[in-house]
């Protein structure tokens, strides 16, 4: 079965993205505000409605959950393309004058206005009408029209296409970003980066993800789009959550720094050696500083006694450091590894009692003291220093990053194995892009990696902008 109306939707809208990102804001505004009216009419009429017949679809015989808390969740992993719109802010952040503050007050805000006016939603429409009474196609609109108002339907009409136009805009308009620093970083082709003068927007991207877009659309159903978009997102915000503990706890020693750059880092090297010698007593116009030299090499030299207690305390910390790093990098593995665990024997109601509290117990003991660890241990300094400067900070680590793992994982394991195995295509078209093409053109195949400390350093010389 094909759907051209939306293959011809999704062009539509793919058009009006390449117009640019002023212009696409202010449409998406606009219809955000109109399907948000229809939310507000629907919660306030059908909070009307229900106060006035008693919320009769709360009165069944099964109770509040029918299916249960894993029915609640396998519906919550289905839905939750729902959020994809969110990641479009931090997508878009090179447009944004202010992304420090902008980025996290605009996911924060959006995000709690959306959940509460979902929930509002759902609350309402259930209580109007029995789960098993509701017409799938068309549950909002029927809901009221079972209660007597069957003119709602057309303001519901008008919010539900807005509604798709503005999911539209908010899922086809972060992608070509995501190509084009993509393409920059030598992944893909360099048709990708190309960003019109006049409009600035990638319209090489945009074209390219509308009609692979428009081809899915018309060629599969919406419930099976929505579950390869659901693991989609959930696979992202899980990798966003392992990625906040690494960078807390197990950051990178090393920057890699573009090729561009290797007249400054051979400068910064001469300088560097020129200064060790003239601390050791050396002349070094008689001893000049070899560039080929690694950036922090070592030398014997004759120092007092004071110097050699401190350089013994410091190897002393260095050890202790190394230490907490792989303590550190191996508890986080071992907690991906409980939450998987955990989620898994949980969800599976076919395995005996034995194996399933045995599982159970074996991953929540792992991600318990997986969560003492962390916290017991400290943070890496470079933290606040590593790809940005001030900005927002997340909260409660490790316990949000990993409360957040866990339950990504769950919703991801109760998805359907068909959207598993859509997906495990997709994913593979991606690795073989990345091994015949990504990975012999990678910017990092040619990059000169130094130690983290001395980026800044190098890029002020340099006179770049980090």
């Amino acid at each position: 079965m094909v759907d051209p109306c939306a293959a011809a939707l999704v062009l539509i809208v793919t058009g009006f993205l390449c117009l640019g990102i002023k212009e696409s804001a202010l449409a998406q505004g606009i219809a955000t505000a109109v399907n948000v009216f229809a939310m507000l009419f629907v919660i306030i009429a059908g909070g009307y409605l229900g106060f006035k017949t008693g919320w009769t679809g709360y009165e069944v015989p099964t109770g509040y959950f029918p299916f249960g808390v894993d029915g609640m969740l396998a519906g919550s992993a289905t839905v939750f393309f729902s959020y994809i719109g969110f990641d479009t802010v931090a997508s878009t952040a090179e447009e944004a004058k202010n992304p420090k503050r902008d980025l996290p007050l605009g996911i924060a805000l959006s995000l709690s206005i959306c959940c509460c006016l979902y929930m509002l939603v759902s609350i309402v429409i259930v209580g109007l009408v029995p789960y098993y009474a509701m017409d799938p196609d068309t549950p909002i609109s029927s809901a009221f029209a079972s209660n007597g108002m069957q003119w709602a339907a057309y303001i519901i009409t008008v919010g539900a296409v807005t509604a798709l136009i503005s999911t539209l805009m908010g899922s086809i308009l972060p992608q070509p970003r995501i190509l084009m620093a993509m393409a920059r970083d030598g992944l893909l082709p360099s048709f990708f980066l190309d960003v019109n003068k006049h409009t600035q927007v990638p319209v090489n991207s945009t074209l390219a993800t509308g009609i692979v877009a428009s081809i899915l659309a018309f060629f599969m159903d919406v419930s099976q789009l929505a579950g390869m978009v659901s693991v989609g997102t959930l696979l992202a915000f899980t990798m966003v959550a392992v990625s906040v503990l690494i960078l807390r706890y197990v950051p990178p020693d090393e920057v890699p720094l573009p090729l561009s750059l290797q007249e400054s880092i051979d400068s910064y090297k001469l300088r560097h050696n020129s200064d060790a010698q003239m601390i050791n007593g050396e002349n070094p116009a008689k001893s000049p500083g070899d560039p080929c030299l690694p950036l922090l090499g070592e030398k014997n030299v004759a120092v007092d006694c004071t110097v050699v207690e401190k350089l013994e305390a410091l190897s002393s910390c260095t050890l202790d450091e190394e230490n907490r790093r792989k303590i550190a990098g191996w508890t986080i593995m071992l907690i991906c590894v409980g939450a998987f665990m955990l989620t898994f024997a949980a969800s599976n109601l076919w395995f005996s009692s034995l194996i399933r509290f045995t599982l159970c117990g074996a991953g929540g003991l792992l991600l318990l003291s997986g969560l003492v660890i962390l916290t017991c241990i400290d943070q890496d300094d470079e933290r606040h220093n590593f790809g940005h400067a001030g900005g927002f900070i997340c909260p409660f680590v490790p316990l949000l990053p990993i409360s957040c793992i866990l339950i990504n994982v769950y919703l991801l394991i109760n998805l359907e194995v068909a959207t598993w195995v859509r997906v495990s295509v997709w994913l593979m078209v991606g690795v073989l892009i990345y091994i015949f093409y990504g990975r012999r053109h990678s910017s990092l195949l040619n990059a000169i990696y130094v130690p983290k400390a001395h980026v800044d350093e190098i890029y002020r010389s340099s006179g770049a902008i980090l």
